[in-house]
């Protein structure tokens, strides 16, 4: 009986139009994975130890500006808004 359980379950999620969804799904676990361990590790707000939660609030803003300023937002920092610039400011003002 548990391999007739088994089989049905290959059947329905080891095809091809699944992958895409396994692919997406993996992504967006990683992505929250990678964001996890950012903040736990590298954000001045978070204490894990019990040592570092007995300080009480810091002032530290250097630490706090260097884990904000991260190197995609210096990317992307002074850029416009738009995600098409180009197509967006031909439709804003077209040639004449």
């Amino acid at each position: 009986m548990a391999s007739a359980a088994a089989g049905s379950w290959s059947k329905r999620w080891i095809r091809p139009e699944v992958w895409p969804l396994f692919f997406a799904t993996g992504t967006a676990v990683g992505i929250c994975g990678m964001q996890l361990i950012r903040n736990i590790t590298g954000n001045p707000e978070v204490r894990v130890l019990k040592e570092k939660r007995a300080a009480g609030v810091l002032e530290n803003h250097d630490e706090g500006k260097r884990y904000s300023q991260h190197g995609f937002r210096k990317f992307i920092d002074g850029r416009k808004p738009e995600i098409m610039e180009n197509l967006n400011s031909w439709m804003a003002d077209p040639p004449k």
